[in-house]
């Protein structure tokens, strides 16, 4: 494999936080799947991808990556995310399940959060 999974996770993870969405789109291979989160409909190919991480474009947003486990083509990293718009604080923390191709491309992610996982407040 070229990339390493974890490598790839943690420039996800990076980039989650940071941007630019193309960026987060290139990890991914061109027919790769999406499911987030888990049970929500798959989005399938680069275009379907892209719009969930273009709603994060416009928000103030950071990062913490708590664990990564790797074995072979598949890896599962745990991190939360927070943002901020319009007053208020989003924190989400899930745990994002990911298989690779050959390339260390992302073929699949299925995000496993619920709404215990999901915490809004006014700041």
């Amino acid at each position: 494999m070229a990339v390493q999974p974890r490598d790839v996770v943690e420039q996800y993870v990076k980039l989650v936080a940071t941007g630019p969405t193309e960026e987060i789109v290139a990890l991914y291979a061109a027919d790769a799947v999406v499911e987030d989160p888990i049970g929500s409909e798959r989005r399938h190919g680069h275009e379907k991808i892209r719009e969930l991480y273009t709603a994060l474009e416009s928000l103030e947003r950071s990062t913490e990556l708590h664990a990564v486990k790797v074995n072979g083509k598949h890896a599962a990293v745990s991190f939360t995310l927070v943002t901020a718009f319009n007053g208020q604080r989003m924190t989400l923390s899930p745990i994002d399940v990911m298989e690779f191709d050959e390339d260390g491309k992302i073929v699949l992610m299925r995000a496993y959060w619920g709404p215990e996982d999901l915490k809004m407040e006014q700041i």
